[in-house]
C-alpha cells in the first residue's frame, strides 16, 4: 500500500507519498480502506519531530479517518466487511489502509458523505470528552471557546449551541468571527484588538488551546464553579497559577490529551459520542465544517495551508488508489 511518510523531521517538504508494508488486523482490530483523513495541528508537531506516536502506534501521521471496513481481526463483533465507518486513531491515517481497535470505530452518521466523515472523529471525541463528559457543560451556561475558527472550535461552537449554552469565541480576524457567528456563536472576540475577559465577563466552561499565555486571563474569566479545560499549548507550557483566585471561585483546571489514552478509555469516549453526539450530527444540529479536500499525496500542501492560519474548519486528505 501507499502512505505519507516523514523523511526526516522538518517542514512540509519532508512528507513523501511512498510504498509501505501492507497491514493485517490483529485480534480485536479492524482493517479500513481509507477514503479520507484530516490534518490536525498535532500532525504538524509530529512532522517536526515534537510529538512522537505513543508506544505501539503507527509512526505514520494521522489521528482520524473515514473509509470502508476491509477485514476483521479475530473476536471483532458488531462490524462487517463493507461497512462505512470513521475512526479515532493513535496514528496511521495518512495511508490507503489503516488498522484500528474496534472500540475506536464509529458508523458514518446518516446524512454525512464518506469523505466528509473524516472531519469528525478527532474533534468530536476531543470536544465531547472534555466539554461534556468532564466539564459537564449545561444548558444556560456560558461556554468560551478559544480558536473558534479551527477544527476543534467550529465543532465546539455547534455542540455548545446544541446543548443550550451561550457560546463565546476568540479568533484573529473579523471575517473569521463572522463565520463563527453564523455557526451560532453569541459573543465574538478578536484577540488581536480585544480582551476576552472584558468582552465575555464570566464563563462557566473555557476550552483552551493556548495554555500558558492565556492561563491568568482564563482564570480571571471563570465564574464561581467555573471549569477550565486546557487541550493545547500553542501559547507555551509553563504559566503561573493564582491558587487564591481559584479557591475563591471554587473553580477547577484540567489539562487533557486524547491520543495517549488507553484503548479502553478511548472506547468509553467513542461509545458516548455515538450514543449522545451522533444523533445531533444526524439531525443537522452539528455539522462537519470542511475548509477544503486535497489529494493525500499533497499532504505537504495541506500542512502549509494549515500553518498559514487561514483555515476555517478542517482540511481533509482524500486517499488515492
Amino acid at each position: 500500500m501507499r502512505a505519507i511518510t516523514v523523511r526526516e523531521p522538518g517542514g512540509p517538504d519532508v512528507l513523501e507519498w511512498t510504498e509501505v508494508p501492507d497491514l493485517e488486523p490483529g485480534p480485536g482490530e479492524v482493517l479500513i480502506d481509507v477514503a479520507a483523513s484530516a490534518v490536525n495541528r498535532a500532525d504538524l508537531l509530529q512532522r517536526q519531530g515534537f510529538y512522537p506516536p505513543p508506544p505501539g502506534a503507527s509512526d505514520i501521521i494521522g489521528l482520524e479517518c473515514s473509509g470502508t471496513v476491509a477485514a476483521l481481526g479475530d473476536g471483532v463483533e458488531g462490524w462487517n466487511v463493507g461497512d462505512e465507518v470513521c475512526a479515532l486513531l493513535a496514528g496511521g491515517g495518512y495511508g490507503q489502509q489503516v488498522v484500528v481497535p474496534q472500540e475506536q470505530l464509529l458508523p458514518v452518521p446518516k446524512g454525512v458523505d464518506l469523505v466528509t466523515a473524516a472531519a469528525l472523529p478527532e474533534v468530536a471525541c476531543t470536544v465531547w470528552s472534555n466539554v461534556v463528559m468532564d466539564a459537564g457543560l449545561r444548558s444556560g451556561e456560558t461556554f468560551l471557546v478559544h480558536g473558534g475558527a479551527g477544527g476543534i472550535g467550529t465543532h465546539a461552537i455547534q455542540v455548545g449551541k446544541a446543548l443550550g449554552a451561550r457560546v463565546a469565541v476568540t479568533a484573529g480576524s473579523d471575517d473569521r468571527l463572522a463565520r463563527c457567528a453564523e455557526l451560532g456563536a453569541d459573543i465574538t472576540v478578536n484577540y488581536r484588538t480585544q480582551d476576552f475577559v472584558a468582552e465575555v465577563e464570566e464563563a462557566d466552561v473555557v476550552l483552551d488551546n493556548m495554555g500558558a499565555s492565556y492561563l491568568k486571563r482564563n482564570i480571571d474569566v471563570l465564574t464561581t464553579g467555573g471549569r477550565l479545560v486546557v487541550i493545547g499549548m500553542q501559547g507555551g507550557r509553563t504559566g503561573e497559577l493564582d491558587l487564591g483566585k481559584l479557591l475563591a471561585k471554587r473553580a477547577s483546571v484540567k489539562a487533557a490529551g486524547l491520543r495517549g489514552r488507553p484503548v479502553a478509555e478511548k472506547g468509553e469516549i467513542v461509545a458516548d459520542v455515538r450514543a449522545r453526539l451522533w444523533p445531533l450530527v444526524e439531525s443537522g444540529a452539528v455539522k462537519p465544517i470542511v475548509h477544503e479536500v486535497v489529494p493525500m499525496s499533497d499532504a505537504a500542501g495541506a500542512h502549509r495551508t494549515l500553518e498559514e492560519g487561514s483555515v476555517f474548519g478542517k482540511v481533509l486528505l482524500r486517499a488515492e488508489r
